[in-house]
C-alpha cells in the first residue's frame, strides 16, 4: 500500500471548531509539512481546493523545489477553467516537478460556492461538463489537436506544445458517489477516490466502479481519504479523539451541518448520515470514528487506535482493493511524524524513507554528551 499526507491550506490546529490551539498556515508552515512528508516516506500529498483554501496550483508549485520525491495531488475544476489551459498547466507542472503531478478531478458540490465562481449547472450537468472537459484534456496531453463541439464546451484547434513527462498524461484521480460521477470516473480515471466510509459501504462502491469500468473495457485502481488518530495505546488514541472535539458545542455543530445540508454532493450526504449531527455514538464501525465530520466537510472520519489495530483496519480496506490511503491528522506537522513513527512499521508500504547515516545513538538522546563505549570481548 501507499500512504499520502495532506497540506492543510485552510488552517490547522489542535482542536476542531475553535480558535483555541489554532495555527496559521503560511508558506513556511506548508513547506515544513511537505518536507516532513517527503523525508518520512509518504508517497505524496493532497492539496485541497475550494473558496476557503489557498489556491492549490500555486501552493503545489511553491513546494516543488522544497521536496525531492513527493507527488502532488492537485485539483482541476471543470467549468472554472478551460480544459486547454488546464492541460498546459498540468504539462508545465509535470515537467518542472520531474513527473510528480497527480490530478484530482473535482466537479464541486456546494451550489453557493459554485455560484460565487460563476458556475450555475445542476449536479448531473456538472458531470456532463466534466466528461467533455476530460475528453479534451486527455487528448491534448496525448499530443492531439482537438476540435470539440459539445453541449457545454467548444474548442477549435486546442493543443499542448510541450508534453508532460508522464505519458500520456499525469494520472487522473476521481471522487464522486453518485451514478453520474461513477460513470465519468469509469470512463476517465486511473484511481477512484472515496472517503472513509465503513468497509461494507466502501466494498459496495468499489464493486460499482469496477463494474462500470469493465463495461467500458477499463480497469481502475482505488484510494481512500480519511484521518488517523494513532497513539501508543488504544485508550490514549480515544482520549485524543475526544480532545479533538472537546471545544465543540451544539450550536457550532448545528451551524456546520446546516451548511453541509445545502450541498448537492452525494458523497457529502453519505458522510453526514454517518453521524447525523449527533456526538453520542460516533464509532460507526470498529475503530472508525465520525467525530471530524461534525464540523468538517468532505472527509469526516478517522481511524482511531493503537498502531497494530489501525494497521489491521487499513489492511481490511486493502483487502477490498484500496491501494492508496490519503491521510491527515491534527496538527498536520506533528501527526505526520507520529503516524510515520508509530504506524509505518506495521504496514507493507510501497515506499520507505531512504536510510542514510544515523545520528541516533543506541540509547536515544545522549546523556551528558557521553557515548557509552561498546563492551569489548574478553581475550583468552
Amino acid at each position: 500500500m501507499d500512504l499520502f499526507w495532506f497540506i492543510p491550506t485552510h488552517g490547522d490546529g489542535r482542536y476542531l471548531g475553535t480558535s483555541s490551539g489554532a495555527r496559521a498556515v503560511d508558506a513556511d508552515y506548508m513547506q515544513q509539512i511537505a518536507q516532513a512528508a517527503d523525508k518520512l516516506g509518504y508517497g505524496g500529498v493532497l492539496i485541497p481546493t475550494g473558496s476557503s483554501c489557498e489556491d492549490p496550483w500555486i501552493t503545489a508549485s511553491s513546494l516543488i523545489h522544497s521536496t525531492k520525491r513527493l507527488k502532488f495531488l492537485v485539483a482541476v475544476r471543470p467549468g472554472l477553467v478551460s480544459p486547454t489551459v488546464a492541460a498546459r498547466m498540468a504539462a508545465t507542472f509535470d515537467r518542472l516537478s520531474g513527473g510528480r503531478l497527480l490530478i484530482n478531478v473535482v466537479a464541486g458540490g456546494d451550489p453557493v460556492e459554485l455560484a460565487g465562481d460563476g458556475l450555475f449547472l445542476d449536479h448531473d450537468e456538472r458531470y456532463e461538463l466534466t466528461d467533455e472537459f476530460l475528453d479534451i484534456w486527455r487528448k491534448e496531453l496525448a499530443g492531439e489537436t482537438v476540435h470539440h463541439h459539445g453541449k457545454h464546451l467548444r474548442i477549435e484547434g486546442g493543443r499542448v506544445l510541450y508534453p508532460p513527462i508522464q505519458s500520456p498524461h499525469p494520472p487522473l484521480w476521481f471522487g464522486g458517489s453518485s451514478p453520474a460521477a461513477i460513470e465519468v470516473a469509469a470512463e476517465h480515471s486511473e484511481v477512484y477516490l472515496t472517503w472513509g466510509e465503513p468497509p461494507d459501504q466502501v466494498k459496495e462502491k468499489i464493486e460499482a466502479v469496477r463494474k462500470a469500468a469493465a463495461a467500458k473495457g477499463r480497469a481502475v485502481k482505488f484510494g481512500l481519504r480519511l484521518h488517523l488518530i494513532v497513539r501508543e495505546t488504544e485508550d490514549e488514541a480515544w482520549q485524543a479523539a475526544e480532545d479533538l472535539i472537546k471545544h465543540l458545542d451544539e450550536e457550532t455543530i448545528a451551524a456546520a451541518q446546516a451548511i453541509f445540508a445545502r450541498f448537492d454532493s452525494v458523497g457529502q450526504k453519505r458522510m453526514s448520515v454517518l453521524h447525523a449531527g449527533d456526538r453520542s455514538s460516533l464509532e460507526i464501525s470498529p475503530n472508525l470514528w465520525a467525530g471530524i465530520g461534525l464540523v468538517r466537510g468532505g472527509a469526516g472520519t478517522a481511524l482511531v487506535g493503537d498502531p497494530a489495530t489501525v494497521a489491521k483496519r487499513l489492511k481490511e480496506y486493502e483487502e477490498l482493493g484500496i491501494e492508496t490511503f490519503i491521510c491527515s491528522g491534527y496538527p498536520h506537522l506533528e501527526e505526520a511524524y507520529r503516524v510515520a513513527e508509530l504506524l509505518f512499521p506495521h504496514l507493507p508500504l510501497e515506499q520507505r524513507p531512504a536510510q542514510g547515516p544515523s545520528s541516533i545513538s543506541p540509547f536515544g538522546e545522549l546523556i551528558a554528551n557521553v557515548v557509552r563505549p561498546t563492551p569489548r570481548a574478553s581475550a583468552h
